[in-house]
């Protein structure tokens, strides 16, 4: 991720800083280049994310985002660190990222015919230290869904592993009747706000120079 381009007048070329993925998740990744992004390095912070007593899904989302990057931060000197969280808001309630067919299961029970939110918690540490933060929110609407639906879905095995139980670019694409706001942001890591974070610290997703401060 470290380029060296001159920029044609004399003057000393811009370096573009390595960036360090906060995350061992393979959509994130696929995301970012899906934007031309690739890492020059993935660094999982491994914190506890346990959520707080009464914690909110959106503050939950936020809190862990700024915690993985902080940490990785603190490892990586010199470069651009990007972290990010994935939550699934059901009212006030935080579903669990699904560890058993049992954990899934139950999240589509939840979710079957109702609205749901998914927030998505983003931070951006520069090469200075400096902390940028993001907060996105997408609404989900599901459709009714049948117990022969859930079944199959929970037989798959897709939704292990994922927040809410559920994977919208998978199979549960056939679940969703809408859904308002960024679709990137349900599936890991919405491209809009983490470009823009990006470019603000110095690595530009459409360009091989930096984005001059």
């Amino acid at each position: 991720m470290v380029r060296v381009q001159a920029d044609g007048t004399g003057q000393a070329p811009w370096r573009i800083p390595p960036l360090v993925l906060a995350s061992s998740s393979p959509r994130r990744r696929e995301l970012l280049a899906q934007i031309g992004v690739t890492p020059a390095g993935i660094d999982p912070a491994d914190i506890d994310e346990t959520p707080l007593a009464d914690e909110l899904p959106a503050h939950h989302a936020l809190r862990l985002a700024q915690a993985k990057a902080a940490v990785v931060a603190a490892r990586s000197p010199g470069a651009v660190v990007l972290a990010a969280d994935t939550v699934v808001g059901c009212g006030r309630r935080i579903l669990p990222k699904a560890e058993s067919a049992e954990d899934v299961r139950q999240c589509l029970a939840l979710l079957s015919g109702r609205r749901h939110r998914v927030f998505g918690g983003l931070c951006v540490v520069d090469a200075t230290g400096k902390e940028r933060t993001r907060l996105v929110q997408t609404a989900v609407l599901f459709k009714k869904l049948s117990r022969a639906e859930i079944d199959a879905y929970v037989a798959c095995g897709e939704g292990v592993g994922k927040a809410g139980g559920y994977a919208i670019q998978g199979r549960a694409a056939l679940f969703a009747r809408g859904l308002v706001g960024s679709h990137s942001n349900v599936v890991g890591l919405s491209l809009f706000e983490t470009a823009a974070l990006l470019r603000a610290a110095g690595i530009d997703p459409l360009a091989l120079s930096p984005v001059a401060a």
